[in-house]
């Protein structure tokens, strides 16, 4: 499938009017992310000589690495086959129109065994904004219409690397929750992160007021915490892959070992049919 062909999810002229709107104080899911993918990156304990950042929020990615190379989150990506030994894809492959072909691209850009660390939120996300819209939305207008992009479950995400063709693939989730006082704080903060809708299917007409009231209470009724504040999940999902090359470990050939796992556990060994050998 070409990328004519391919379905667009995502209205990109929206998309960047969402983020060219974001302000720096709501980033604050970008600022855990800079921190996790440090942790990560000291626990790799390797030294990185060219680098490349993958997102839409190219000033608040350049002041954490004034180093890298930043370049936008495009369908086709603008980086130098085989010119980095670390990618890093921050919050942004949940916009993708193609997810495998951002993927594709960032390990064509990867020296051999070069790292990629891609974060972007996953299925768990808004969950509770999700249900109380959807259910305000029927409950006044008798109908429902695509609010917010459709985000991957992990148990589905680890694939996405091999398909990629990376080594060493690992898919974790980062959980995180924050309150707010009310529905419409959380809103409102999602539009100061360039978060808020950009699906090509939306409806265009403005979200009526009875039903954006309606998903408040109903948010209120099920959703409140003991502070008497509104809880909001965000699911980071955290994918790490390599790039492949000769010098990466490799599992042996099925029948290879040379020692018995019996005598390694100084135990006897039974077959299927419970004898002992």
């Amino acid at each position: 499938m070409t990328g004519m062909d391919m379905p667009q999810l995502t209205d990109r002229t929206a998309l960047q009017r969402n983020r060219a709107r974001a302000q720096p104080d709501a980033l604050f899911l970008h600022e855990a992310v800079a921190d996790e993918l440090q942790e990560r990156l000291i626990e790799v304990n390797r030294t990185f000589h060219s680098i490349a950042i993958v997102t839409g929020f190219p000033d608040f990615w350049a002041e954490k690495y004034p180093n890298a190379t930043i370049v936008p989150d495009d369908e086709t990506l603008n980086l130098q086959g085989g010119g980095h030994d670390l990618i890093l894809h921050t919050l942004c492959l949940h916009w993708a129109n193609d997810p495998v072909g951002q993927l594709v691209q960032s390990r064509h850009a990867l020296k051999p065994d070069g790292l990629l660390l891609c974060t972007f939120f996953g299925g768990q996300t808004l969950h509770e904004l999700r249900s109380c819209l959807a259910e305000a939305e029927v409950a006044v207008t008798g109908g429902l219409s695509p609010r917010i992009a459709p985000m991957g479950e992990i148990r589905d995400l680890g694939g996405l690397l091999q398909r990629a063709g990376f080594a060493l693939p690992v898919a974790d989730s980062i959980p995180l929750t924050a309150s707010y006082a009310n529905a419409f704080h959380l809103m409102h903060d999602l539009r100061k992160m360039g978060e808020n809708n950009a699906l090509n299917d939306r409806s265009k007409k403005p979200t009526l007021r009875n039903v954006l009231t309606e998903a408040a209470s109903i948010y209120a009724d099920n959703f409140i915490n003991d502070d008497n504040r509104v809880d909001a999940t965000f699911e980071i999902i955290a994918l790490t892959g390599w790039a492949p090359s000769d010098t990466q470990p490799k599992a042996l050939r099925p029948g290879s070992a040379k020692t018995r796992l019996a005598n390694a556990l100084n135990t006897n060994e039974t077959s299927l049919n419970g004898s002992k050998d």
